[in-house]
Protein backbone atom coordinates (compact mmCIF):
# COMPACT_ATOMS: atom_id res chain seq x y z
CA UNK A 1 0.00 0.00 0.00
CA UNK A 2 1.16 3.43 -0.95
CA UNK A 3 1.48 6.37 1.06
CA UNK A 4 -1.40 7.92 -0.96
CA UNK A 5 -3.43 4.82 0.28
CA UNK A 6 -2.50 4.97 4.05
CA UNK A 7 -3.68 8.50 4.14
CA UNK A 8 -6.86 7.29 2.59
CA UNK A 9 -7.64 4.83 4.90
CA UNK A 10 -7.26 6.89 7.92
CA UNK A 11 -9.84 9.49 6.76
CA UNK A 12 -13.52 9.00 7.61
CA UNK A 13 -15.91 8.53 4.58
CA UNK A 14 -18.36 11.39 3.69
CA UNK A 15 -21.04 8.80 4.50
CA UNK A 16 -20.66 8.86 8.68
CA UNK A 17 -21.08 12.28 8.45
CA UNK A 18 -24.71 12.45 6.64
CA UNK A 19 -25.34 9.39 8.99
CA UNK A 20 -23.84 11.61 11.80
CA UNK A 21 -26.06 14.53 11.02
CA UNK A 22 -29.58 12.46 10.61
CA UNK A 23 -28.76 10.54 14.33
CA UNK A 24 -28.81 13.90 15.52
CA UNK A 25 -31.80 15.45 14.23
CA UNK A 26 -33.91 12.11 15.06
CA UNK A 27 -32.13 11.93 18.69
CA UNK A 28 -33.09 15.68 19.05
CA UNK A 29 -36.64 14.43 18.42
CA UNK A 30 -36.44 11.05 20.76
CA UNK A 31 -34.89 13.03 23.31
CA UNK A 32 -37.21 15.79 23.09
CA UNK A 33 -40.36 14.17 24.05
CA UNK A 34 -38.30 11.81 26.44
CA UNK A 35 -37.22 14.93 28.75
CA UNK A 36 -41.06 15.83 28.63
CA UNK A 37 -42.84 12.73 28.51
CA UNK A 38 -43.25 11.40 32.19
CA UNK A 39 -43.56 15.32 33.84
CA UNK A 40 -46.08 15.27 31.19
CA UNK A 41 -48.40 12.50 32.20
CA UNK A 42 -48.13 14.26 36.02
CA UNK A 43 -48.96 17.74 34.83
CA UNK A 44 -52.67 17.61 35.93
CA UNK A 45 -53.13 20.79 33.48
CA UNK A 46 -52.37 19.81 30.18
CA UNK A 47 -51.21 16.29 30.62
CA UNK A 48 -53.25 13.66 32.54
CA UNK A 49 -52.52 14.20 36.59
CA UNK A 50 -51.01 10.70 36.64
CA UNK A 51 -48.78 9.54 39.75
CA UNK A 52 -45.31 9.35 39.60
CA UNK A 53 -45.58 5.53 39.68
CA UNK A 54 -48.16 5.41 36.98
CA UNK A 55 -45.97 7.95 34.70
CA UNK A 56 -43.04 5.98 35.54
CA UNK A 57 -44.56 2.54 34.85
CA UNK A 58 -45.59 3.48 31.02
CA UNK A 59 -42.20 5.10 30.90
CA UNK A 60 -40.23 1.85 31.45
CA UNK A 61 -43.10 -0.34 28.85
CA UNK A 62 -42.42 2.39 26.76
CA UNK A 63 -38.43 2.13 26.57
CA UNK A 64 -39.24 -1.01 26.81
CA UNK A 65 -40.56 -1.74 23.22
CA UNK A 66 -39.19 0.89 21.63
CA UNK A 67 -35.41 -0.80 22.84
CA UNK A 68 -36.78 -4.05 22.04
CA UNK A 69 -38.22 -3.16 18.25
CA UNK A 70 -35.07 -2.94 16.41
CA UNK A 71 -34.38 -6.85 16.89
CA UNK A 72 -36.80 -7.05 14.62
CA UNK A 73 -36.05 -4.03 12.32
CA UNK A 74 -32.00 -5.26 11.89
CA UNK A 75 -34.17 -8.79 10.98
CA UNK A 76 -36.17 -7.02 8.43
CA UNK A 77 -33.34 -4.99 7.09
CA UNK A 78 -30.79 -7.92 6.76
CA UNK A 79 -33.07 -10.29 4.70
CA UNK A 80 -35.58 -7.93 2.57
CA UNK A 81 -35.11 -4.45 2.86
CA UNK A 82 -31.34 -3.56 2.91
CA UNK A 83 -30.25 -1.32 5.72
CA UNK A 84 -31.08 2.47 4.12
CA UNK A 85 -34.79 1.37 2.71
CA UNK A 86 -35.39 0.25 6.48
CA UNK A 87 -34.25 3.49 7.89
CA UNK A 88 -35.99 5.94 5.72
CA UNK A 89 -39.31 3.54 6.33
CA UNK A 90 -38.47 4.11 10.06
CA UNK A 91 -37.91 7.79 10.12
CA UNK A 92 -41.38 8.31 8.32
CA UNK A 93 -43.17 6.33 11.58
CA UNK A 94 -40.80 8.75 13.78
CA UNK A 95 -42.39 11.97 12.32
CA UNK A 96 -46.01 10.49 12.76
CA UNK A 97 -45.63 9.53 16.28
CA UNK A 98 -44.22 12.60 17.37
CA UNK A 99 -47.10 15.09 15.52
CA UNK A 100 -49.41 12.73 17.19
CA UNK A 101 -48.23 13.32 20.26
CA UNK A 102 -48.96 17.38 19.50
CA UNK A 103 -52.75 15.91 20.46
CA UNK A 104 -54.10 16.00 23.61
CA UNK A 105 -55.66 12.71 23.98
CA UNK A 106 -54.82 9.57 25.75
CA UNK A 107 -55.96 6.97 22.80
CA UNK A 108 -53.55 9.18 20.80
CA UNK A 109 -50.74 9.33 22.80
CA UNK A 110 -50.49 5.44 23.13
CA UNK A 111 -51.33 5.50 19.03
CA UNK A 112 -47.89 7.83 19.10
CA UNK A 113 -45.86 5.77 21.36
CA UNK A 114 -47.17 2.73 18.86
CA UNK A 115 -45.60 4.60 15.61
CA UNK A 116 -42.30 5.52 17.40
CA UNK A 117 -41.69 2.42 18.92
CA UNK A 118 -41.83 0.87 14.78
CA UNK A 119 -39.70 3.76 14.23
CA UNK A 120 -37.08 3.58 16.39
CA UNK A 121 -37.08 -0.18 15.76
CA UNK A 122 -36.70 0.24 12.06
CA UNK A 123 -34.04 3.60 12.20
CA UNK A 124 -31.96 2.72 15.02
CA UNK A 125 -30.09 -0.42 14.29
CA UNK A 126 -29.61 -0.06 10.83
CA UNK A 127 -27.82 3.46 11.11
CA UNK A 128 -25.51 1.84 13.83
CA UNK A 129 -25.10 -0.77 11.03
CA UNK A 130 -24.64 1.27 8.49
CA UNK A 131 -21.63 3.04 10.23
CA UNK A 132 -20.14 -0.07 11.21
CA UNK A 133 -19.80 -0.88 7.19
CA UNK A 134 -18.42 1.87 6.61
CA UNK A 135 -15.20 0.81 7.81
CA UNK A 136 -12.97 -2.66 6.66
CA UNK A 137 -13.29 -5.04 9.32
CA UNK A 138 -9.97 -4.82 11.79
CA UNK A 139 -9.85 -1.07 10.84
CA UNK A 140 -8.11 0.92 13.48
CA UNK A 141 -11.06 4.05 12.98
CA UNK A 142 -13.80 1.73 13.74
CA UNK A 143 -14.08 2.36 17.46
CA UNK A 144 -13.14 6.33 17.16
CA UNK A 145 -16.17 5.99 13.98
CA UNK A 146 -18.58 5.12 16.96
CA UNK A 147 -17.33 7.74 19.54
CA UNK A 148 -18.14 10.35 16.44
CA UNK A 149 -21.39 8.98 15.99
CA UNK A 150 -21.96 8.94 19.43
CA UNK A 151 -21.22 12.82 20.09
CA UNK A 152 -23.73 13.20 16.57
CA UNK A 153 -26.35 11.68 18.92
CA UNK A 154 -25.48 13.84 21.85
CA UNK A 155 -25.57 16.97 19.53
CA UNK A 156 -29.37 15.97 19.27
CA UNK A 157 -29.75 14.80 22.67
CA UNK A 158 -28.39 18.21 24.15
CA UNK A 159 -30.13 20.87 22.21
CA UNK A 160 -33.43 18.52 23.01
CA UNK A 161 -34.20 19.70 26.56
CA UNK A 162 -32.81 23.49 25.97
CA UNK A 163 -35.54 23.30 23.46
CA UNK A 164 -37.86 21.62 25.14
CA UNK A 165 -37.65 23.92 28.40
CA UNK A 166 -38.19 27.18 26.16
CA UNK A 167 -40.81 26.14 24.25
CA UNK A 168 -42.89 24.40 26.57
CA UNK A 169 -42.58 27.66 29.42
CA UNK A 170 -43.57 30.03 26.31
CA UNK A 171 -46.36 27.94 24.44
CA UNK A 172 -46.69 24.37 26.44
CA UNK A 173 -45.95 20.42 26.10
CA UNK A 174 -48.08 20.22 23.19
CA UNK A 175 -46.56 23.04 20.55
CA UNK A 176 -43.23 21.51 22.04
CA UNK A 177 -43.76 17.75 21.17
CA UNK A 178 -44.82 18.95 17.90
CA UNK A 179 -41.17 20.63 17.69
CA UNK A 180 -39.91 17.48 18.36
CA UNK A 181 -41.90 16.16 14.99
CA UNK A 182 -40.32 18.77 12.85
CA UNK A 183 -36.43 17.55 14.28
CA UNK A 184 -37.65 14.47 12.61
CA UNK A 185 -38.58 15.62 9.32
CA UNK A 186 -34.92 17.58 9.18
CA UNK A 187 -33.30 13.87 9.50
CA UNK A 188 -35.80 12.10 6.96
CA UNK A 189 -35.03 14.65 4.69
CA UNK A 190 -30.97 14.93 5.47
CA UNK A 191 -30.50 10.97 5.09
CA UNK A 192 -32.79 11.06 1.92
CA UNK A 193 -31.20 14.09 0.22
CA UNK A 194 -27.56 12.48 0.71
CA UNK A 195 -28.47 9.09 0.44
CA UNK A 196 -25.48 8.18 -2.42
CA UNK A 197 -23.15 8.39 0.43
CA UNK A 198 -24.20 5.65 2.31
CA UNK A 199 -25.51 3.44 -0.44
CA UNK A 200 -22.68 1.70 -1.04
CA UNK A 201 -23.08 -0.33 2.15
CA UNK A 202 -26.97 -1.00 2.07
CA UNK A 203 -25.59 -4.55 0.95
CA UNK A 204 -22.74 -6.99 1.60
CA UNK A 205 -22.13 -7.29 -1.63
CA UNK A 206 -22.01 -3.81 -3.03
CA UNK A 207 -19.34 -2.75 0.20
CA UNK A 208 -17.14 -5.68 -0.90
CA UNK A 209 -17.25 -6.91 2.82
CA UNK A 210 -18.01 -10.15 4.43
CA UNK A 211 -16.30 -13.15 5.77
CA UNK A 212 -13.14 -12.38 3.57
CA UNK A 213 -12.71 -9.10 4.95
CA UNK A 214 -12.54 -10.39 8.57
CA UNK A 215 -8.70 -10.76 10.50
CA UNK A 216 -7.45 -14.41 9.70
CA UNK A 217 -7.52 -14.43 13.62
CA UNK A 218 -11.12 -13.38 14.18
CA UNK A 219 -12.18 -15.91 11.55
CA UNK A 220 -10.79 -18.56 13.31
CA UNK A 221 -13.61 -18.33 15.30
CA UNK A 222 -16.65 -20.51 14.84
CA UNK A 223 -19.42 -18.22 14.15
CA UNK A 224 -21.43 -19.53 17.57
CA UNK A 225 -19.14 -19.01 19.76
CA UNK A 226 -18.78 -15.14 18.67
CA UNK A 227 -22.64 -15.12 19.15
CA UNK A 228 -22.44 -16.48 22.44
CA UNK A 229 -19.66 -13.93 23.69
CA UNK A 230 -21.76 -10.89 22.29
CA UNK A 231 -25.27 -12.80 24.21
CA UNK A 232 -23.00 -12.75 27.51
CA UNK A 233 -22.23 -9.18 26.98
CA UNK A 234 -25.81 -8.12 26.05
CA UNK A 235 -26.50 -10.01 29.49
CA UNK A 236 -24.48 -8.07 31.35
CA UNK A 237 -24.68 -4.47 30.25
CA UNK A 238 -28.88 -5.08 31.16
CA UNK A 239 -27.55 -3.53 34.55
CA UNK A 240 -26.25 -0.22 33.41
CA UNK A 241 -29.13 0.49 31.20
CA UNK A 242 -31.40 0.09 33.99
CA UNK A 243 -29.24 2.51 36.17
CA UNK A 244 -28.42 5.05 33.29
CA UNK A 245 -32.22 5.24 31.91
CA UNK A 246 -33.43 6.40 35.20
CA UNK A 247 -32.40 9.65 33.89
CA UNK A 248 -36.03 10.28 32.01
CA UNK A 249 -38.04 9.17 35.42
CA UNK A 250 -36.53 9.05 38.95
CA UNK A 251 -33.48 11.78 38.00
CA UNK A 252 -35.74 13.85 36.25
CA UNK A 253 -37.98 13.74 39.48
CA UNK A 254 -34.79 14.33 41.64
CA UNK A 255 -34.10 17.62 38.91
CA UNK A 256 -37.48 18.61 39.22
CA UNK A 257 -38.00 18.35 43.20
CA UNK A 258 -34.95 18.07 45.19
CA UNK A 259 -32.13 19.93 43.17
CA UNK A 260 -31.63 23.92 44.37
CA UNK A 261 -32.40 25.67 40.93
CA UNK A 262 -34.97 27.43 38.94
CA UNK A 263 -35.97 25.56 36.41
CA UNK A 264 -37.67 22.27 35.60
CA UNK A 265 -36.73 18.70 35.54
CA UNK A 266 -36.80 19.02 31.62
CA UNK A 267 -33.94 20.97 31.79
CA UNK A 268 -31.48 18.28 33.38
CA UNK A 269 -31.75 16.17 30.39
CA UNK A 270 -29.25 18.16 28.89
CA UNK A 271 -26.50 17.51 31.32
CA UNK A 272 -25.61 13.92 30.32
CA UNK A 273 -24.68 15.02 26.25
CA UNK A 274 -23.20 17.97 27.26
CA UNK A 275 -20.93 15.79 28.92
CA UNK A 276 -20.67 14.07 25.87
CA UNK A 277 -19.70 17.10 23.66
CA UNK A 278 -17.16 17.84 26.25
CA UNK A 279 -15.52 14.47 26.70
CA UNK A 280 -15.88 12.96 23.15
CA UNK A 281 -13.05 14.04 21.60
CA UNK A 282 -10.66 14.12 23.96
CA UNK A 283 -11.55 10.46 24.42
CA UNK A 284 -10.92 9.47 21.23
CA UNK A 285 -7.52 11.53 21.38
CA UNK A 286 -6.78 9.13 24.02
CA UNK A 287 -7.84 5.91 22.03
CA UNK A 288 -5.56 7.47 19.17
CA UNK A 289 -2.47 8.24 21.71
CA UNK A 290 -2.92 4.81 23.57
CA UNK A 291 -3.36 2.68 20.28
CA UNK A 292 -0.16 4.52 18.99
CA UNK A 293 1.35 2.86 21.64
CA UNK A 294 0.03 -0.42 21.54
CA UNK A 295 -1.71 0.42 24.72
CA UNK A 296 -5.38 0.81 24.05
CA UNK A 297 -7.73 -1.53 26.22
CA UNK A 298 -9.56 -4.27 24.68
CA UNK A 299 -13.05 -3.09 23.66
CA UNK A 300 -14.75 -5.59 27.06
CA UNK A 301 -12.18 -3.91 28.98
CA UNK A 302 -13.18 -0.49 28.74
CA UNK A 303 -16.83 -1.74 29.12
CA UNK A 304 -15.80 -2.92 32.46
CA UNK A 305 -14.13 0.65 33.28
CA UNK A 306 -17.55 2.02 31.93
CA UNK A 307 -19.70 -0.08 34.44
CA UNK A 308 -17.48 0.95 37.29
CA UNK A 309 -17.64 4.40 36.73
CA UNK A 310 -21.34 3.98 36.48
CA UNK A 311 -21.95 2.80 39.83
CA UNK A 312 -19.45 5.65 41.58
CA UNK A 313 -21.80 7.93 39.52
CA UNK A 314 -24.82 6.66 41.98
CA UNK A 315 -22.65 6.60 44.83
CA UNK A 316 -22.62 10.64 44.09
CA UNK A 317 -26.30 10.65 44.36
CA UNK A 318 -26.34 8.21 47.53
CA UNK A 319 -24.34 11.31 49.15
CA UNK A 320 -26.21 14.06 48.02
CA UNK A 321 -29.56 12.19 48.91
CA UNK A 322 -28.09 11.48 52.64
CA UNK A 323 -27.34 14.60 53.36
CA UNK A 324 -30.73 16.51 52.10
CA UNK A 325 -32.74 13.69 53.88
CA UNK A 326 -30.29 14.83 56.96
CA UNK A 327 -31.49 18.29 56.91
CA UNK A 328 -35.06 16.98 56.89
CA UNK A 329 -36.69 18.71 60.11
CA UNK A 330 -40.33 17.70 59.15
CA UNK A 331 -42.84 14.79 58.42
CA UNK A 332 -41.98 14.51 54.79
CA UNK A 333 -39.04 12.71 54.55
CA UNK A 334 -38.54 14.02 50.67
CA UNK A 335 -38.63 17.66 51.13
CA UNK A 336 -35.30 18.27 50.39
CA UNK A 337 -33.23 20.89 48.44
CA UNK A 338 -29.51 19.86 47.66
CA UNK A 339 -27.26 22.05 45.24
CA UNK A 340 -27.09 20.74 41.50
CA UNK A 341 -23.66 20.31 41.43
CA UNK A 342 -24.36 16.68 42.69
CA UNK A 343 -26.27 16.16 39.86
CA UNK A 344 -24.12 17.95 37.28
CA UNK A 345 -20.84 15.97 39.11
CA UNK A 346 -22.62 12.32 39.03
CA UNK A 347 -23.87 13.00 35.14
CA UNK A 348 -20.11 13.69 34.80
CA UNK A 349 -19.12 10.21 36.20
CA UNK A 350 -22.40 8.56 34.35
CA UNK A 351 -21.18 10.06 31.08
CA UNK A 352 -17.75 9.36 31.16
CA UNK A 353 -18.53 5.13 32.05
CA UNK A 354 -21.31 5.26 28.72
CA UNK A 355 -18.69 6.44 26.23
CA UNK A 356 -16.58 3.76 27.65
CA UNK A 357 -19.57 0.93 27.11
CA UNK A 358 -22.82 2.22 24.80
CA UNK A 359 -20.66 2.90 21.76
CA UNK A 360 -18.03 0.38 22.20
CA UNK A 361 -20.99 -2.12 22.88
CA UNK A 362 -21.65 -0.77 19.43
CA UNK A 363 -18.61 -1.33 17.90
CA UNK A 364 -18.07 -4.60 19.40
CA UNK A 365 -21.17 -5.83 17.79
CA UNK A 366 -19.81 -4.55 14.22
CA UNK A 367 -16.93 -5.98 14.62
CA UNK A 368 -17.65 -9.23 16.23
CA UNK A 369 -21.35 -10.13 15.01
CA UNK A 370 -20.88 -12.53 11.71
CA UNK A 371 -21.52 -10.36 8.67
CA UNK A 372 -24.93 -11.81 7.45
CA UNK A 373 -25.99 -11.44 10.90
CA UNK A 374 -25.03 -7.86 11.43
CA UNK A 375 -28.14 -6.10 11.98
CA UNK A 376 -30.12 -8.76 13.91
CA UNK A 377 -27.16 -8.97 16.32
CA UNK A 378 -27.39 -5.09 16.56
CA UNK A 379 -31.07 -5.57 17.10
CA UNK A 380 -30.11 -7.68 19.89
CA UNK A 381 -27.81 -5.52 21.83
CA UNK A 382 -30.88 -2.76 21.40
CA UNK A 383 -32.68 -6.36 22.98
CA UNK A 384 -30.29 -6.35 25.87
CA UNK A 385 -31.29 -2.51 26.12
CA UNK A 386 -35.01 -2.89 26.14
CA UNK A 387 -34.62 -5.74 29.17
CA UNK A 388 -32.85 -2.80 31.02
CA UNK A 389 -34.96 -0.30 30.55
CA UNK A 390 -38.15 -2.17 31.58
CA UNK A 391 -36.13 -2.78 35.02
CA UNK A 392 -36.34 1.10 35.32
CA UNK A 393 -39.73 0.35 36.51
CA UNK A 394 -37.84 0.13 39.74
CA UNK A 395 -38.48 3.38 39.77
CA UNK A 396 -41.41 2.94 41.13
CA UNK A 397 -40.48 3.14 44.52
CA UNK A 398 -38.59 6.19 44.73
CA UNK A 399 -41.60 7.33 46.62
CA UNK A 400 -41.21 4.39 49.00
CA UNK A 401 -38.17 4.24 49.61
CA UNK A 402 -35.76 6.91 50.85
CA UNK A 403 -33.84 8.48 47.84
CA UNK A 404 -30.49 7.48 49.41
CA UNK A 405 -31.17 3.92 49.98
CA UNK A 406 -32.97 3.50 45.92
CA UNK A 407 -29.52 5.45 44.98
CA UNK A 408 -27.26 3.34 46.45
CA UNK A 409 -28.88 -0.23 45.36
CA UNK A 410 -28.33 0.86 42.13
CA UNK A 411 -24.51 1.64 42.66
CA UNK A 412 -23.97 -1.86 44.45
CA UNK A 413 -25.50 -3.34 41.24
CA UNK A 414 -23.61 -1.80 38.81
CA UNK A 415 -20.41 -2.48 40.61
CA UNK A 416 -21.04 -5.84 41.13
CA UNK A 417 -21.74 -6.90 37.55
CA UNK A 418 -18.34 -4.75 36.83
CA UNK A 419 -17.26 -7.24 38.84
CA UNK A 420 -18.40 -10.13 36.88
CA UNK A 421 -17.35 -8.73 34.00
CA UNK A 422 -13.63 -8.08 34.88
CA UNK A 423 -14.02 -12.00 35.70
CA UNK A 424 -14.89 -13.13 32.09
CA UNK A 425 -12.43 -10.31 29.98
CA UNK A 426 -10.16 -14.00 29.16
CA UNK A 427 -13.01 -15.78 27.96
CA UNK A 428 -14.61 -13.22 25.85
CA UNK A 429 -10.92 -12.07 24.25
CA UNK A 430 -10.47 -15.13 23.39
CA UNK A 431 -13.70 -15.45 22.01
CA UNK A 432 -13.50 -12.29 20.35
CA UNK A 433 -9.63 -12.01 19.67
CA UNK A 434 -8.03 -8.61 18.00
CA UNK A 435 -11.06 -6.65 19.58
Amino acid sequence: MDGTETQQSLRHPKGLYVLFASEAWERFSFYSMLSMFTLYLRDSTQGFGWTEAEATSLYSWYLTFVYASPFIGGLLADRYLGYLRTTLIGAVFFVAGHFLLSFHSITIVYAALACLIVGNGLFKPNVSTMVGNLYPDGSPLKDRAFVIFYFGINVGAFVAPITMEVVKTSAGYHPAFAVAGVGMVISLLTLYWWREHVRVVDEPQVAGLGAAAESAELSSVSEGRRVGALLVVFAIVVVFWMAFHQNGSTLTYFADDNTAWNVSGTISNAINPAWILILSFPLVKLWGWLGRRGMEPSTPAKMTIGMLLTGLSFFVLYWAASIGEASVTGADPYAYKVSPAWLISSYGIVTLGELLLSPMGLSLVSKVAPFRLRGMMMGGWFVATAVGNKLTAIGVYWTRWPHSQFFALLGLMCVAVAAILAGLLRPLKRAMPGV
